[in-house]
């Protein structure tokens, strides 16, 4: 029966471009979903920016923008990389749209008539440099639970734990850095605490199917209490303290709905704008005795907020809760944590804007995905190797090696039978329909695709078995020449079928090569006949490592991180000769532009003192504006060489300093000498 899916992914937060981390999560997701559609189900697949929160207000602050046209900044650049790698999400939005404050709103109205909204005065961190109560985020110490230092004032991200800011040991400002004071406010709490809430928690965790078992475990953890009647679930903080940029609470002049209650009601919001605009039923779509089947594909990190939280606020509101929560670990770089400043990390947009097959990523991060929540590793060489094999040498091959005679010595059309070999490999292939169907369906895509390239490794022994090369030379051949090399394309069909949810692009190209109609996944067990064909154009090139050298090589316009209170390491050590190879000068920033068609760039062109300009692009254009540095005195990297970016040479690079944690720590600050320096001295 055809299925009704409502899928989304996390929302991301709206103060950076997207990472290698977003893109393996939306690739994730969006596998899944054309895998559905393939299946002849219905699928409204939608996400949206996470807009509010004190760490986009402060960004907004520093950048001299409101917090909505900082956020419109962010968003104006999401397209690039969605469209760039094929992701197709039916609507994007933004969780500062109208739709979201209403039904955050009515959610919040409808919890407090369950009973379920307390007011508690509370005695909370507040910056006495800064002069403001402190979000939570940007609170850090040592965690209550573990002791692992640095961590955030809400959760920790070394065991998972969930706990008030006021437990932190050894508490700091993140803005400032300066030890906060406890000052009295009123907040409104979700009492999660409550035996309904535990009830309806315990029986909606252990549905089948709705959760991976390793969470469920992780969760039952989170419900143990111990013999002192310490642990359990801990009611929620959902207000905060203006100043604050989100929904105002109903009723109040002065507090606002924490992030977290928001955010995820923008999945909600985010559907009812995609059916306002396609004429569609919101609340039939979602009527909680409907048929509509719940998703959420999220990163491990989140899955506190997702399987407790957010279940139970739906529940109490009188809405439909998620029927499945696909939780999925992080990606790692040859075995490291990503760092910007370590070359460790993939930015998409320049893998992009190298020229990079977009859909060679998403067949490796498909080929390492699987149901459970780990973590994957991207490695370079193994991309190389596994994309050059896999895609070019096992799967193209296959039509490269048998297209060719189809078009001269048959004039494009297929036999009309096969033979008995050719019968037999068709129908191996067409038979394993349903195992790879169900390996899709289950998420264990790594599975799935060992299995199709099996499959194909089975082809090309029939091609070598029966060699078309060598037939095509003997005379008398031309019946075998013909059913071999159609088995090949029948066979290539198949195969380009079983890829497509992860190759979309290229399986669009397969069809209107094969002239047919777009592949579902029922269309396995049919037959081409004597059928057709175009003129076959080489459909993927192999991966270059030099790309790979490129994609890590650190970019002209490179941000410096600075060291954040407990953030990232001290580079390895380096001698004074190794310093002195790197020419630091003054520069006066004499013009500044924005780069059409960049959302971080800003082109400066720079006086060295040299008796001309340089021509210099920096990813500073999220923390200043053009008019805010026109006339500033910087420092520059004077003997960095020359690159050629794609709006222009880059002569040199900029110095600023940022937190290595930019989300919880947004900020960016080039470097401005004292009064009295001028272009062109030397930084000793």
């Amino acid at each position: 029966m055809p299925r009704q899916l409502f899928v989304t992914t996390a929302l991301p937060y709206a103060n950076a471009p997207f990472h290698v981390g977003h893109m393996m999560e939306y690739i994730q997701a969006d596998i899944w979903v054309r895998f559905q559609r393939m299946q002849g189900h219905e699928v409204h697949f939608v996400c949206a920016d996470d807009a509010h929160g004190a760490p986009i207000m402060i960004a907004a602050e520093k950048a001299g923008q409101t917090p909505q046209e900082f956020v419109a900044a962010i968003a104006a650049g999401r397209k690039q990389y969605l469209d760039g790698f094929h992701i197709a999400f039916d609507h994007w939005h933004s969780t500062d749209g109208p739709e979201n404050h209403a039904l955050a709103q009515d959610i919040y109205r409808a919890l407090r008539k369950a009973g379920l909204i307390a007011e508690r005065t509370i005695e909370q961190f507040f910056d006495p440099l800064k002069n403001m109560f402190l979000p939570d985020r940007y609170i850090k110490g040592e965690c209550p639970k573990c002791g692992a230092k640095d961590q955030y004032g809400d959760s920790c991200e070394v065991c998972g734990a969930v706990y008030s800011p006021t437990e932190l040991k050894n508490p700091y400002s993140a803005l400032s850095g300066a030890a906060p004071v406890m000052k009295s406010s009123v907040h409104y709490f979700f009492q999660l605490s409550s035996q309904r809430c535990i009830d309806f928690l315990k029986d909606w965790t252990h549905a089948p199917g709705r959760l991976q078992p390793e969470v469920l475990n992780k969760i039952s953890e989170w419900f143990a209490v111990d013999e002192l009647g310490h642990g359990g679930l801990a009611d929620w903080d959902i207000s905060r303290d203006a100043p604050y940029f989100g929904i105002r609470i109903p009723d109040t002049d002065d507090k606002y709905f924490y992030v977290w209650l928001d955010a995820p009601v923008g999945y909600l919001a985010a559907l009812k704008a995609y059916c306002d605009r396609s004429g569609r039923d919101f609340d039939a779509l979602l009527d909680p005795a409907g048929t509509t089947e719940q998703v959420h594909f999220i990163g491990k990190d989140i899955t506190y907020f997702h399987t407790l939280f957010w279940p139970a606020m739906l529940h109490f509101s009188g809405r439909k809760t998620p029927d499945r929560i696909y939780v999925h670990g992080f990606i790692t770089v040859s075995g490291e944590k990503m760092s910007k400043s370590r070359g460790t990390g993939i930015s998409p947009l320049k893998y992009l804007e190298l020229g990079m097959n977009p859909e060679w990523l998403r067949y490796y991060i498909a080929a390492k995905l699987n149901a459970k929540v780990e973590d994957i590793d991207f490695n370079p060489d193994d991309f190389v190797a596994r994309v050059n094999s896999d895609l070019v040498g096992k799967y193209i091959n296959i039509a490269s090696r048998a297209a060719g005679f189809i078009t001269k010595r048959f004039d494009g059309r297929l036999a009309a039978a096969l033979g008995a070999d050719g019968d037999a490999v068709v129908a191996q292939l067409a038979a394993a329909s349903d195992a790879i169907a169900a390996l899709f369906d289950e998420r264990e895509y790594g599975k799935a695709l060992r299995e199709i390239m099996a499959l194909a490794d089975r082809v090309n022994e029939y091609v070598d078995q029966h060699k078309p090369w060598e037939l095509a030379k003997q005379t008398g051949q031309e019946q075998a020449l013909h059913e071999a090399c159609s088995t090949c394309i029948e066979a290539f069909r198949i195969l380009s079928l079983y890829l497509k949810a992860v190759l979309p692009a290229l399986t669009a190209e397969v069809e209107a090569f094969l002239r047919i109609e777009p592949l579902r996944f029922g269309d396995a067990g049919k037959r081409l006949g004597a059928h057709s064909i175009g003129s076959y154009q080489h459909l993927m090139q192999r991966v270059d490592p030099k790309l790979l050298d490129a994609l890590f090589e650190p970019a002209a316009s490179a941000v410096e991180e600075a060291p954040a209170p407990g953030g990232e390491d001290i580079a390895p050590i380096v001698t004074i000769d190794d310093f002195g190879k790197i020419d630091l000068r003054i520069a006066q920033i004499v013009a500044a532009t924005r780069v059409e068609g960049s959302t971080k760039l800003l082109q400066l062109t720079l006086d060295v003192g040299e008796g001309r300009t340089r021509n210099v692009f920096s990813g500073i254009q999220s923390a200043y504006t053009p008019e805010q540095l026109v006339g500033k005195f910087t420092v520059m990297v004077a003997n960095l060489a020359p690159r050629k970016m794609k709006f222009g040479i880059s002569e040199g690079m900029v110095l600023a300093a940022s937190h290595a944690d930019e989300k919880a720590n947004p900020g960016l600050y080039v470097l401005e000498p004292w009064p009295g320096a001028t272009p062109g001295l030397r930084v000793r």
